[in-house]
């Protein structure tokens, strides 16, 4: 199928598609090429958070700890989920949050990014931007964070599986699956 079908800028009612996954699954950097090729904004919901707060996301969950960092992100979901359509990179744990996943029933077409765990511990490895594993082993951290979040992520509209292969056809698997959702369910139009 040609990318030209989804090159079209957002309709009037379309939802937001909001990336979800584990960290380092690659939800921001698939999500600006997926935003490019179907001619949608991007939006980085840790980003949003950063400029919200004031300051980088893990000063934030350093100084004011999980659960008050939780609830700030529930409050920028909030505004992103209810906003203009656009393609949203969540975090990864934005959808632990009972309202978020609420919002993103009714406002977006959610999609889980899964990985392997090696593949996801391998991205991670390379900077130590994420709170979560400061200090800890990635794949035993990772590993609990999967079993505790993969049940809440199963909830997803879709599942596609991004592994470890090149970023485009990543892309190309997230767009077909779409696809297929706008064309078996026409009132989540995205």
């Amino acid at each position: 199928m040609s990318d030209a079908v989804f090159a079209a800028p957002s309709r009037a009612g379309s939802r937001t598609i909001a990336l979800i996954g584990l960290m380092g699954v690659g939800k921001s950097t698939l999500g600006r090429r997926l935003a490019a090729r179907l001619g949608r904004p991007f939006v980085d919901g840790d980003q949003e958070i950063e400029r919200a707060a004031g300051r980088p996301v893990s000063e934030s969950f350093a100084e004011l700890g999980e659960a008050e960092f939780r609830a700030g992100e529930a409050r920028v979901m909030r505004r992103l989920l209810t906003g203009p359509p656009v393609v949203l990179a969540t975090g990864g744990g934005a959808v632990l949050n009972p309202d978020t996943r609420r919002l993103m029933k009714s406002h977006a077409v959610s999609v889980w990014l899964r990985a392997e765990l090696p593949v996801i511990v391998e991205r991670v490895a390379r900077r130590d931007t994420r709170p979560l594993l400061r200090g800890k082993d990635p794949l035993a951290t990772l590993t609990a964070l999967a079993q505790a979040r993969y049940p809440v992520y199963a909830e997803a509209d879709l599942v596609v599986d991004v592994g470890a292969g090149a970023h485009g056809q990543a892309v190309g698997r997230v767009i077909k699956a779409l696809e297929a959702h706008r064309l078996a369910h026409p009132e989540k139009s995205w």
